[in-house]
């Protein structure tokens, strides 16, 4: 996949994550947003919706044996300084909140923090506005 992204032109990506944390797709969207920044390509945004939220949530802890995709996407957000963004509604649906949020609905805990921003469906669009192309992982 990375020798297919290195041909050609410069591309601008959005990427909408639609997966859990523990599901394979969710690894291979990191990959390819990797492999995209190595070939010189720029991401536009990362979006992250439905089941996908749970890979932005920092109370997700991985077993020993298997990689914690929450952490490597946050180190990845955080080292490339991308615009990475949870869709808010599917957050709160899922009790992925920011500090926020846990305020605004009385919750105990706060599970998502920098680098990540809660927004709307909005910024997806936006994202596929500006993009030369949507790269979907994960869905139904």
């Amino acid at each position: 996949m990375a020798a297919v992204l290195l041909i050609g032109s410069v591309m601008k990506f959005a990427i909408a994550l639609f997966s859990a944390a523990h599901a394979p797709s969710s690894r291979r969207a990191l990959l390819f947003a990797q492999a995209a920044l190595a070939g010189g390509h720029e991401i536009v945004r990362l979006f992250f919706y439905q089941d996908g939220v749970y890979n932005a949530c920092a109370s997700v802890v991985a077993p020993q044996d298997e990689q914690d995709l929450p952490q490597q996407w946050r180190a990845f957000v955080s080292d490339n300084r991308l615009d990475g963004v949870v869709c808010i509604a599917a957050a709160l649906r899922r009790g992925v909140l920011n500090e926020e949020e846990a305020l605004r609905y009385q919750r105990a805990a706060a599970s998502v923090e920098a680098p990540w921003a809660l927004s709307g469906l909005g910024q997806l669009h936006d994202a596929i506005q500006d993009a030369d192309r949507l790269i979907c992982f994960g869905g139904a």
